[in-house]
């Protein structure tokens, strides 16, 4: 069985997380996997202090419905954010990534899973995504191209806060009195 795959800082990795409790609740009822797991966010904030001592990477996921803020004060000790996207066209984890980046500050790894394709690859990394987790059917390796689709970006976000009109720069004061 190949190993399942993940773009990360824009070059495709072996993705050795596992996210339990995606499938059905009921994982998370047995024993965690060996190796890196990211968990539900209820459950993080239930047991987040006896899974920080297992000795492995542990992360944590979001469910669109999720609120981000519920994570203040409990990043401490993860090493994974990852943001789940049940649909392709459920757009909620673009706003979770921003209030992760700009609210909570979170500086380590963020991840969108789920059934996610090459054309949200550059949006997703504009609110603040550094890893991709595609859908099953989708070869990220094909998709490393969608980071480069545009070489503009008008409005600021949190890859590029700065709006385009602010970069170009106002002429001196002097040129514009003629």
């Amino acid at each position: 069985m190949p190993p399942d795959l993940v773009i990360r800082d824009r070059a495709v990795a072996a993705d050795p997380w596992r996210y339990v409790g995606v499938a059905s609740a009921d994982e998370l009822a047995q024993a965690l996997p060996e190796g890196p797991v990211a968990v539900p966010l209820a459950y993080w904030l239930e047991h987040g202090p006896e899974l920080t001592r297992r000795g492995t990477p542990v992360g944590v996921w979001l469910k669109p419905d999720d609120e981000p803020a519920r994570l203040a004060g409990h990043l401490e000790g993860l090493a994974l954010v990852a943001v789940h996207f049940p649909k392709f066209t459920d757009g909620r984890g673009y706003s979770t990534a921003t209030a992760l980046r700009r609210r909570l500050g979170w500086r380590g790894e963020l991840r969108a899973f789920g059934d996610v394709g090459r054309d949200q690859l550059f949006y997703l990394a504009r609110v603040g995504f550094d890893s991709f987790r595609l859908a099953d059917h989708r070869d990220p390796r094909s998709a490393l191209g969608a980071f480069d689709d545009f070489s503009l970006r008008y409005q600021g976000s949190v890859d590029d806060p700065v709006p385009l009109f602010r970069k170009r720069g106002d002429p001196p004061r002097e040129a514009r009195r003629g």
